[in-house]
């Protein structure tokens, strides 16, 4: 009897691959997000992912809406997509159960909506990479891979930072290249209700200690729900005295502009917004004192 993953891996793509990993890395994706990252048109996403929910490789659910309605299709792995990322990646075959698990545990979890503003941030940059060939997202992290052992070693670097678990708590790490600049950063997505300005402002705490281990100074980016909670926040970093490389922008959602234009405003640097590829000179720095 043949093994599905290998009936299986004969009808998937490239981009399928690709869009298997990051459902493997990074929980859900809505059929919009989807379509925008990776496909030339919705019609054509929506069609490939039908198809790849007949194969069993995607599962979705579709959450209500409060005030009636649906929203669009939330697509997760399925037990089949989840033991073919294992087999591209060379890891060990997922529980039996593995799928089932973490589609309930999306579908239940209260902080969805930040999950996929997280996501969306990302597959916004993916979506303009693949519309302008000198852009590319070169590195997409979730949270929890910020959070292991030794997450931010490089090759060469010694034990202290080998063996080191960051205090900051990202919403994610990226690496974005466009015109030959390449900028890491760590990203900090705010909805406005779940903490005050001042919580913000305390977690930069542990990006300090993580650039004193490693020496290297990545910046934070708040994205953030509204103008006004951009300007408090600024307010606030004002008065704490922070130091540390900090950008912020608006929600595009709520009025801002693309993550990847010149929507960022640097902390303590006077001037106009800068695009995203921008940063990385501006804030070329040593590790804070």
């Amino acid at each position: 009897m043949t093994d599905p993953v290998l009936r299986v891996q004969s009808q998937l793509t490239d981009r399928d691959h690709v869009l298997l990993g990051w459902l493997a890395d990074h929980g859900v994706l809505t059929s919009f997000q989807i379509a925008d990252a990776l496909y030339p048109s919705l019609d054509y996403a929506q069609e490939r992912l039908r198809r790849l929910f007949r194969l069993r490789v995607l599962d979705r659910f579709r959450p209500q809406k409060p005030d009636g309605g649906s929203y669009p299709y939330h697509y997760v792995l399925d037990q089949l997509g989840a033991e073919v990322v294992a087999a591209q990646r060379g890891d060990d075959p997922p529980r039996r159960n593995h799928a089932r698990t973490r589609r309930l545990q999306l579908t239940r979890r209260a902080n969805l909506p930040h999950l996929l503003g997280v996501n969306g941030f990302f597959t916004d940059l993916a979506a303009h990479a693949r519309a302008h060939p000198d852009a590319a997202l070169a590195q997409w992290w979730p949270a929890a891979r910020c959070q292991s052992m030794g997450a931010f070693a490089e090759p060469g670097d010694d034990i202290h930072v080998r063996t080191h678990t960051a205090t900051s708590r990202p919403d994610a790490l990226g690496v974005w290249v466009e015109d030959e600049r390449r900028v890491t950063f760590f990203l900090e997505y705010d909805t406005g209700t779940e903490r005050p300005l001042s919580r913000l402002v305390s977690k930069l705490d542990g990006y300090v200690d993580l650039a004193r281990v490693t020496g290297r100074v990545w910046p934070v980016l708040f994205w953030l729900p509204s103008q006004t909670r951009e300007r408090h926040l600024h307010q606030h970093l004002s008065g704490a005295g922070i130091r540390y490389p900090v950008a912020t922008a608006v929600h595009r959602d709520a009025g801002g502009g693309h993550p990847a234009g010149p929507v960022w405003w640097l902390h303590r640097r006077p001037g106009t917004p800068r695009r995203l590829a921008d940063l990385a000179p501006a804030l070329s720095t040593g590790p804070p004192a």
